[in-house]
Parts: C-alpha cells; sequence; structure tokens
C-alpha cells in the first residue's frame, strides 16, 4: 500500500494538537476535510490512529507509533527533495523576540559559521513555539519550557542556555531610581506594570510565581510585543516593570538591578529530536560553547531566587 505523504502530515499534526479544531487551523484545511482523511487513512490501513469523542482525541498504540514513524517519513521525503534539486532548507532559529541575550546568539552563528545557511524568527513566547517545533516548522527555540500548562513531549529536548538576572524598569522620579540596587522585597510597596505577550505564557508564569513568593502587587498587566512596547508603556503608565537592566533606554527611564536576592529568568534552546535539522547540533554546539565560555549558565555569587521547576532543572546540570 502507498502511503499518501499529504495524508501522513494530516495525522502527525492531529496527533500533535489531539484536537480537530487546531490541527485543522494549523493545516489550514477545513475540520471536516481533516476528520474525512484521517477516517480514509485509518481505512487504508486497517486499524484505528485514534479514539475520540464528543471532547476528547487520543492516540490508539498504533497512532503512537504512525505519528512517531510518520514525523521521520515526512522529514526524510524533505532532504529527499533538497538533495535531488541541489536546495537546502535554512535552519530555522526562534529568538522569541528582539532585544534579548538569544539574539546575540544569531550574530555569534554567522560569525562562526558563515556556511550554516539559516531563517530568523521571532514567536514572542514558548506557547507559540512550540506548535511548529512539533510540525517542523521550526527547528531550533528558545525560552523557559515551564509554565506553558502542557508538558513539552517526548519528542522535543531541551538545553539549558543562560540564566539572566532580571532587573526593574522604572520612571525617572520615582522613588527607588536613586538607588544603585533595588532589594526585591522594595518593590512590594511599588505595584508592578507586566508587560507580555498572549504567547508568552512561560513569563506569566514566572512573573506569578514572583509576585506570590514577594508580596508583591500588580498594578496593572499590558498586552503587547518586544522591548521597544514595553519601554512605552512604563513610560505611559508611570509603573515599575520587571525586566534586562540595559544602558540603552529611552528618555524618561532608567534600569536597577534587583537584589537580596537576585531573580534569575531561565532559558534554553528547545528543538524536536524526531525531526532534527541535519544542522541542528552543529548549531547546539556553537550556542554551547558561547553560553559556556561568557558564562550565562551559572548563577551569581549573591543570593538569587528561581521558580521551584528551574531550581530542579539547575541542580541537575551542575
Amino acid at each position: 500500500m502507498d502511503l499518501d505523504l499529504r495524508q501522513v502530515r494530516y495525522a502527525v499534526t492531529l496527533a500533535d494538537e489531539l484536537h480537530f479544531g487546531r490541527a485543522a487551523d494549523r493545516l489550514t484545511i477545513a475540520q471536516q476535510t481533516l476528520s474525512a482523511q484521517i477516517r480514509t487513512l485509518e481505512k487504508r490501513l486497517g486499524v484505528p490512529l485514534f479514539t475520540r469523542d464528543r471532547r476528547h482525541v487520543a492516540l490508539t498504540p498504533a497512532g503512537e507509533t504512525f505519528a512517531e514513524r510518520g514525523r521521520r517519513l515526512l522529514v526524510d521525503a524533505e532532504r529527499l527533495v533538497n538533495e535531488i534539486t541541489h536546495t537546502c532548507t535554512p535552519l530555522r532559529i526562534d529568538v522569541v523576540a528582539e532585544g534579548l541575550p538569544s539574539t546575540l546568539l544569531i550574530h555569534h552563528l554567522r560569525t562562526q559559521a558563515p556556511d550554516l545557511p539559516f531563517e530568523v524568527l521571532q514567536s514572542h513566547g514558548m506557547a507559540a513555539a512550540l506548535p511548529r517545533l512539533l510540525t517542523d516548522g521550526l527547528d531550533l527555540a528558545f525560552g523557559r519550557p515551564f509554565g506553558l500548562g502542557r508538558p513539552l513531549g517526548a519528542a522535543l529536548a531541551t538545553m539549558p542556555v543562560g540564566l539572566d538576572p532580571i532587573g526593574v524598569i522604572l520612571p525617572t522620579g520615582h522613588p527607588l531610581a536613586d538607588r544603585d540596587e533595588v532589594p526585591l522585597a522594595a518593590l512590594a510597596d511599588h505595584p508592578l506594570l507586566i508587560h507580555a505577550a498572549d504567547e508568552s505564557a512561560e513569563w506569566h508564569d514566572w512573573v506569578d510565581q514572583a509576585v506570590a513568593a514577594f508580596g508583591l502587587k500588580v498594578a496593572t498587566r499590558v498586552r503587547g510585543h518586544g522591548r521597544t512596547s514595553a519601554l512605552a508603556a512604563v513610560q505611559a503608565l508611570r509603573h515599575p516593570a520587571f525586566g534586562l537592566p540595559c544602558s540603552h533606554l529611552p528618555d524618561g527611564l532608567t534600569a536597577r538591578p534587583l537584589s537580596d536576592p537576585v531573580p534569575l529568568y531561565p532559558w534554553h534552546a528547545v528543538w524536536n529530536t524526531t525531526t532534527a535539522h541535519p544542522a541542528t547540533n552543529r548549531a547546539l554546539e556553537l550556542i554551547h560553547t558561547y553560553a559556556r565560555t561568557h558564562r550565562w549558565h551559572r548563577p551569581p555569587s549573591a543570593n538569587w531566587w528561581l521558580p521551584k521547576p528551574d531550581c530542579h532543572t539547575l541542580r541537575a546540570t551542575n
């Protein structure tokens, strides 16, 4: 029996989402079309790949095997086309958003591996990157693999890259702006502006855990994308906000490090082991070397704080 690669892709996408509506949206087809194609595939195979009712979709044992092997089949098919047509699909790397340390790695890759073709994308959060990692729409992403409301999945692997000290962005003239550093407990008297994209569930979770752990208050939550938007919100609303300390700020804003403890934001490289791009390992080796050389993975010598799930990961890697 010949397999239709289109139906294989449909089944793999449904296996990733376990929801006909979401899978159909990602495939840009009607839900009825997806359902009909899955039924046709199951009829041809002679075994059910999914069990479904009005509320749930689940993989059968045969479906789990088909999804795992199907991912590999789709990758092999793409590589075959590339080899025959003498083209090379670029490595697709998601750096989350502009202004983050992950963007420094792009310059490093270009310098150290000028023959490595890659594309740079910005998903603004791991919640948006995950589906694309699972369906070969992305090869490598960066982010915090916790607080997503769902497990990463067995196909995805992670490598710790950095522990970023989080500071506070303040409007000029704010009572805390005259300090060289701000004790974290001092923020309890100054309600925070929380700026985040809807796609950044992991950042929302980190902030919520910090707020709960240190008795902080939230003045307002603002939806938006990118560092520029976040800084504009602090300028307009005049509330302090968590952010990466930096020297390049627009007029009217200042950044101060937080201390006692230093709150750390961990981020990892995440990739799909079953559909890995041929250049993934090379990129990961360069990233690992750069991060270790610049000691990105080392916590500071001063008192520091991480959410509990991240502490477990830190202990496992040190």
